[in-house]
Order: C-alpha cells, then sequence, then structure tokens
C-alpha cells in the first residue's frame, strides 16, 4: 500500500496549493521533493502528519486524534512554495456524501450567513457530472438543508467549495493565501547582513521567499553596542526561523575597525569605509559557508550610505553578488512587510547597533571611488578583517 492509497481519511485534513513551483518544467520534480520535505521538517513538532502530493496538491492528514491541528495550520501557512491552503473534509465522491458532508461540516458556516453558492473543480475528469452540474446538485440539497441561507451566485456571505480530486472529494470554504515563493533550499545559500533594524530582517525574509538557504552575520562593538542589542539581533533571527528555517548567525567583532577608521580617516568618509569593512568580512563568511551571495537591506536614496554611488563604492571590495531585494521599495512598504512577517515590534525596540557608532555629521553622498580607496589606505585592512574573523563566533537559533 503506497502513502495515499489508504482508506478514507477522517476528520479535517489540509489541502496545500502549489504555486509557481508547478510552472518549473523538467525541475519540477526536485521543487516538489524539495517542498515536501520542508512540509514534513516543519509539522515534525505538531503531531504525526501523513504528507503527499498529488494533482500540484499537497494532502496534509492527521494520524490520529493527538495531532495539534492549529499548529499544523500555522506552520503551514509559513511554509514558502505553498501559494493558498484550505482546512477540508474528505468524503465519497458521490453528491450524496459531498451534501451530507457540508451539512456537518459548514453547519456554522451557514448559522452565520445569509447568503452561499456552491463552487466546483473537478480534478477527476472521469467523474460522470462536470463542475457546473456538482455545483447545481449540491447547491439545491444545501439550499433545502438550509432554508433560512439564500442562493447568491454573484456576492454570496459563503462559498461552499467542492473539490472531485482522485480518490475523493474534498469539502471546505474559501482558501487562504500561502507564503508564496519558492521552497527553501532551491534557491542556494546566502549570507545576509543582519543588523538589529527594520530592513535587513525583511531583505532576509523576501530572498528566503525566492528559496535562498540563509545564514546571518551580525556585527557588534561593544563597549559602544550592548549586550541588549545583539539579544535583540538574536531575537529577529528567531522570529525568521518559521519561514526561514533553523539560522546560523556569525557575530563578528567590529570595535577596532571602527576605531581605526575613526582614527585614521575622514569624517565624511567614514560610513563607507565601515560598511566596506562589513562586506569583506560577510564576503569571507560566506565563502567558508560555501554561500554564492549577500544580502543587504539597503533601498536606494534611504540613507546617505546608499545612494547609487556610495552602493557602487560600497560593493566594490567583493566579488560575490550583492542582493538587495528592498532596492527599490520606500519605508513605508518595507514597514508593513516588517509588521506581517512579525519583526517590527522586535525592530524598533531602543538598543543601538554598530552602524550607529562614530556617525559622520555629514557623510559623503557623491563618493568618489578613488577618494574612498585613497583614504582607507590608511588602514591596515587585511589585518583588521583578519583579526574581526578571528574573534568570529556563532549561535544556531532554532524554531
Amino acid at each position: 500500500m503506497s502513502n495515499c492509497e489508504h482508506a478514507l481519511p477522517q476528520g479535517e485534513i489540509i489541502l496545500l496549493k502549489l504555486g509557481e513551483v508547478v510552472l518549473k518544467g523538467l525541475n519540477r520534480r526536485s521543487f516538489e521533493d524539495k517542498l515536501l520535505s520542508n512540509v514534513r521538517r516543519r509539522l515534525k513538532n505538531c503531531g504525526s502528519f501523513q504528507v503527499y502530493l498529488r494533482q500540484s496538491t499537497i494532502y496534509v492528514e492527521p494520524q490520529g486524534t493527538s495531532c495539534d491541528m492549529e499548529a499544523a495550520w500555522t506552520a503551514c501557512r509559513q511554509i514558502f512554495g505553498v501559494a493558498a491552503l484550505a482546512r477540508a473534509v474528505p468524503c465519497e465522491k458521490s453528491v450524496e456524501a459531498i451534501v451530507a458532508t457540508a451539512k456537518v461540516y459548514l453547519k456554522d458556516a451557514f448559522a452565520a450567513a445569509r447568503s452561499f453558492k456552491v463552487e466546483s473543480r473537478r480534478a477527476d475528469k472521469t467523474f460522470r457530472m462536470n463542475s457546473i452540474q456538482i455545483s447545481q446538485a449540491v447547491g439545491g440539497e444545501l439550499a433545502e438543508a438550509f432554508p433560512a441561507v439564500a442562493v447568491d451566485v454573484h456576492h454570496p456571505d459563503l462559498t461552499v467549495f467542492v473539490e472531485i480530486r482522485e480518490k475523493y472529494a474534498y469539502v471546505h470554504t474559501a482558501s487562504v493565501p500561502g507564503a508564496g515563493g519558492l521552497p527553501i533550499g532551491m534557491g542556494g545559500r546566502a549570507v545576509s547582513l543582519l543588523s538589529g533594524g527594520i530592513d535587513s530582517p525583511v531583505s532576509s525574509w523576501m530572498m528566503a521567499r525566492r528559496g535562498v538557504e540563509l545564514e546571518m552575520v551580525h556585527f557588534v562593538s561593544p563597549p559602544y553596542t550592548s549586550q541588549q542589542a545583539q539579544d535583540k539581533v538574536l531575537e529577529l533571527a528567531r522570529l525568521l526561523t518559521p519561514w526561514c528555517g533553523r539560522l546560523l548567525v556569525h557575530i563578528v567583532p567590529f570595535t577596532e575597525i571602527q576605531e581605526e577608521i575613526r582614527r585614521k580617516c575622514p569624517e565624511e568618509y567614514f560610513t563607507l569605509i565601515m560598511r566596506r569593512s562589513m562586506m569583506r568580512i560577510a564576503e569571507a563568511v560566506a565563502r567558508k559557508a560555501g554561500a554564492k551571495a549577500l544580502i543587504t537591506g539597503e533601498s536606494l536614496g534611504q540613507v546617505a550610505s546608499q545612494t547609487m554611488m556610495a552602493l557602487g563604492v560600497t560593493e566594490d571590495v567583493v566579488s560575490l553578488p550583492v542582493l538587495r531585494p528592498l532596492i527599490g521599495m520606500d519605508k513605508v512598504e518595507i514597514i508593513r512587510l516588517a509588521r506581517e512577517i512579525g519583526t517590527f515590534d522586535t525592530s524598533i525596540l531602543p538598543y543601538e547597533d554598530c552602524c550607529t557608532v562614530f556617525t559622520p555629521r555629514h557623510p559623503a553622498t557623491r563618493p568618489d571611488l578613488e577618494a574612498v580607496r585613497a583614504a582607507e589606505a590608511a588602514l591596515d585592512v587585511d589585518a583588521l578583517v583578519a583579526r574581526a574573523l578571528e574573534g568570529e563566533q556563532w549561535i544556531r537559533v532554532k524554531y
């Protein structure tokens, strides 16, 4: 007996609808396998679930009453690669069974509605009725069963969805949007520069949504930055783990570099030279991790170090691609996303990170690359970077 050839499941299950994955052509199977693996791993703490794929839908079936369906539902909404999901009840493929299931499963929904309609989808083309006929037959029976609820095919309060699939029929109400994107692990690996601000957690989330597996690098500058600031960043990483999976956070000491920059470099270039040092270190971490890109939370023109010329100066020191998913977004859009993914309230806690240490009064917004290189020549860059990497620690953050 295969995974999906078993008796009719009893009670509620979860249907996960695939999105962009179905467009992957010859590579589609590898994307589906990765998504199935991610779903199974994510549901481990929710109980014993049978998870399998049929007809561009992943079926999540609880195996026993000890399964936490609410936790499973929440987890499934945060899995990249799932376009939409619905809680459904399976039944035999007959109008009588579908109506009987809807009467019981949707009793409370009908009690709260003033109007309804039925929408049907016949994935099993061998079924004797087409979609319109199924909707008419089921809708007629439900109209008699709930006479206080009018039929309204244009603007109903309640839509009853019926899906006729390979083995069974499924009854559910409207699907809700999933996390979308691509399964984690299919987009390669990248290192994200994670500060304590609003932007970098959002940029990390956006690249994870494209299937990128992440490691984080965070810079600390004691005594100028506090343990609370570091704890805040680790909490941001923890808040990302329901979406991204477990994360490795590389903590790199940055005090010596910043103090050397303050002593030896022109003030207007403080931030740019600091950012160049961060990029060098992040690239070194990425190469050790086998990562193929860096991720930053920069948005064009948001601050002085994020003008077009300043961004060119910053990435001059690395050869890995620098991914900037927020580059065309404004602050309002970024804040909205931060609220949606649950990082905003932590990001605004008042603990300063090293990016605010020794901030220049008049930073260069149109820097000349050669002038910045000349200013940076006062530093023993290689030695400073090497010592910072020697002090690197890492912390594994799990959901």
